[in-house]
C-alpha cells in the first residue's frame, strides 16, 4: 500500500503512514500516530496531523450518532422479522390461527390443547432467530470490510478495535453479544456511556476492547 499523500510505501496494516503521518485509511485516531511520524510531518510544515489528542475527539462517535444508526438497523431488521413473521402465519394458515383463537375466546373445553403449546413454540423459535440472525448481522457486517452495519455505514461510522483495526469475527460476536450485559444496565446507562466516557465507548465496546469512531 502506498501513501496518497507522500507516496511512500506503507504496511497494509498501517492505519498512519510513518514518513508523514497522515491516515492512510480513512480515518483518524487519537494518538495513533507515531511521535516519529508526528514529527516528521510537523517538520515538514503540514500543520495539525490527524491522530493527535487535539484531534483526536473528532474521530470517536457519540451517543446520538450511534443512536441514530440503531435506529437504522432496528428499522432494518423490523422489516425481516415481520417478513420471517408473515411467512411463519401463511404457513399455519390464518384461517387456522383465527379459530383457534376464537376457541380460545369460548373457553377452553372448545381449543385443541396442542394449540397453545404450538404458539409458544413458535414464538420462541421466532425470538431465537432474532437473535441468531441480529448475531449473525451485526458480527458479519462489523468485521467485514465495511466495518459496519448498514445505519452505520449511512453515518460514516466503523467499529474498529483498539489500534484502529479492523475487528475479527470473534471480536465483533463478543460485542453483539456483550450488549445484553449492557442492557441489563438499569435506566439504559451501559448505552449512554457512549455520550460521556473517553473514547465514547458504550459498555459492551469495553467489554469487548472495541471502539466506534467517524470516518474522516
Amino acid at each position: 500500500m502506498f501513501c496518497s499523500s507522500c507516496g511512500a510505501q506503507t504496511a497494509d496494516s498501517s492505519a498512519f503512514c510513518g514518513a508523514c503521518g497522515r491516515p492512510v485509511v480513512g480515518y483518524s485516531l487519537g494518538a495513533s500516530a507515531t511521535p516519529a511520524a508526528a514529527a516528521a510531518y510537523a517538520g515538514a510544515g503540514g500543520g495539525a496531523l490527524a491522530g493527535v489528542p487535539e484531534s483526536a475527539s473528532r474521530a470517536y462517535a457519540g451517543f446520538w450518532l450511534r443512536f441514530v444508526a440503531h435506529v437504522i438497523d432496528s428499522l432494518l431488521f423490523g422489516v425481516v422479522m415481520v417478513i420471517l413473521g408473515a411467512m411463519v402465519v401463511g404457513f399455519i394458515g390464518i384461517g387456522t390461527i383465527r379459530e383457534q383463537f376464537e376457541q380460545m375466546g369460548r373457553g377452553m373445553d372448545q381449543q385443541n390443547p396442542a394449540f397453545p403449546a404450538f404458539l409458544m413454540v413458535m414464538i420462541f423459535t421466532l425470538l431465537l432467530c432474532a437473535l441468531i440472525i441480529g448475531w449473525l448481522y451485526y458480527a458479519g457486517m462489523e468485521s467485514s470490510e465495511h466495518q459496519g452495519t448498514l445505519g452505520k455505514m449511512a453515518l460514516g461510522l466503523l467499529v474498529a478495535d483498539m489500534d484502529g483495526q479492523r475487528v475479527t469475527f470473534g471480536r465483533a460476536s463478543g460485542r453483539y453479544w456483550a450488549k445484553l450485559i449492557t442492557g441489563m444496565v438499569p435506566l439504559y446507562i451501559g448505552f449512554i456511556m457512549a455520550g460521556f466516557t473517553e473514547k465514547k465507548q458504550a459498555l459492551h465496546d469495553m467489554i469487548a476492547s472495541c471502539l466506534v469512531l467517524r470516518k474522516v
